[in-house]
């Protein structure tokens, strides 16, 4: 039996909203005729987004969400799996009034597979959405090859990556296996030919993680464009949020001021 959304609001930001024996917590930050909507990839939540809010907040109100077992969100009775990740962030999307205008779906790493599958199975609920280093390559859905990857693309990542990256890995909590096995069971592959929204593909140039010619079929299949962000990695977004920023604001069709 489906639950009835009970968002429970703590405080003016943070939102708990909890859905079909799950639990989401989302910060809400500045306001707008647009909402851009932030998920994390696995092991991360919503604070190391904290440098792309400042970006988007001046353009919009920004969602940043921490899902089932993240950051400040609760471990749920079982590991959700990709699409039911995307179910229950449809869920507070149509509870929560407050979305107005265009949203715009952003994903970073595993959080791509979960705004695509939002994209595809809630086409309402998204208008644009934007990729940040797709997951997963079809070439490496073991466990061993993606943490092989990962390891060698943390070798160029910075000590703020570092110190965000390994404080979120703990919270992720001991279940962290079990939410590996339901990312890399997902085929986004198969996910990318439903969904109709525009879309736009973003990679680190240096992103061992997700190889350009595996982003470039992903785009392909979206129909999206493909953005390379020099000089960065797998966690581009986090590094320093800037380009990934401007290209993203792009995609929403805003026009940039001058300052």
């Amino acid at each position: 039996m489906v639950s009835e959304p009970e968002p429970m609001t703590n405080d003016a930001d943070i939102v708990v909203f909890r859905h079909d024996g799950a639990e989401l917590v989302v910060e809400a930050t500045g306001s707008g005729p647009r909402t851009f909507l932030l998920v994390h990839g696995i092991g991360m939540g919503r604070r190391v987004f904290a440098d792309l809010v400042q970006h988007l907040a001046p353009h919009g109100r920004v969602l940043a969400v921490d899902l089932p077992g993240y950051g400040a969100a609760a471990e749920p009775p079982r590991v959700p799996s990709i699409e039911r990740l995307a179910d229950l962030v449809a869920a507070y999307l149509h509870a929560d009034d407050r979305t107005a205008g265009e949203t715009v779906a952003i994903g970073h790493s595993m959080g791509t597979q979960v705004v695509a599958e939002l994209a595809a199975r809630h086409p309402g609920q998204v208008d644009r959405i934007v990729l940040v280093a797709p997951t997963v390559d079809p070439a490496a859905r073991g466990a061993l090859p993606q943490l092989g990857r990962l390891a060698l693309d943390l070798v160029v990542e910075s000590p703020k990556v570092l110190v965000l990256g390994a404080r979120e890995y703990v919270r992720a909590g001991p279940h962290l296996r079990r939410k590996t096995r339901a990312m890399l069971t997902h085929r986004p592959e198969l996910t990318y030919p439903r969904v109709a929204a525009p879309a736009l593909v973003i990679r680190g140039s240096k992103d061992i993680v997700c190889p350009r010619a595996w982003c470039r079929r992903a785009a392909t299949a979206l129909g999206a464009r493909l953005v390379e962000i020099p000089g960065h990695g797998h966690e581009t977004m986090i590094r320093d949020a800037a380009p990934a920023a401007h290209a993203i604001i792009a995609h929403a069709g805003i026009q940039p001021v001058d300052t």
